[in-house]
């Protein structure tokens, strides 16, 4: 069983990852789309802010973003340079970080009877909020993961992990 504390490092060392590959670039470097169907880097980066939003409110923390995340939920349009409701990218990561500080904080006020409360998701399936926050933990990764394929998109041609 994952503790607490290697949690909330856990989430911490993505926060990290993602300043190392956003270093350098640019918010028109973040709007580059791939040659092949899918988003670009200021979707992904809106869509971990959004996403720690949910986290945040499974933790009965108060979201972050808001309506200010609608542009980056799950199934939203591709983002181009002219779309509506597109936040800078420098702005997207001081969201991210400032989420990281409210995750922790609720993260070690948690107790087991909280980890365990029962919650239901999608097409009425019952969870944990542990489980729930874990599950989250790994879909946040996944999309870290793909920073570094943004970041040679925007021609660094480098390794920085």
């Amino acid at each position: 069983m994952i503790s607490a504390n290697e949690l909330t490092e856990a989430f911490a060392r993505n926060v990290n990852i993602v300043k190392m590959q956003t270093k350098d670039l640019t918010h028109a470097d973040s709007l580059r789309r791939p040659p092949f169907r899918g988003n670009c880097l200021n979707w992904v980066l809106g869509h971990i802010a959004e996403n720690r939003d949910h986290i945040l409110g499974l933790l009965d923390e108060q979201p972050l973003m808001d309506a200010r995340g609608a542009r980056y939920k799950r199934g939203s349009e591709p983002l181009t340079e002219t779309s509506a409701g597109v936040l800078p990218m420098e702005e997207l990561i001081t969201w991210i970080d400032r989420a990281q500080e409210r995750i922790a904080a609720a993260i070690a006020q948690m107790d087991d009877v909280a980890w365990a409360r029962e919650i239901t998701v999608g097409n009425n399936r019952k969870t944990t909020v542990g489980q729930r926050v874990f599950f989250l933990y790994f879909h946040e990764s996944y999309h870290v993961g793909q920073t570094e394929l943004f970041r040679q998109l925007a021609g660094k041609d480098d390794k920085v992990i």
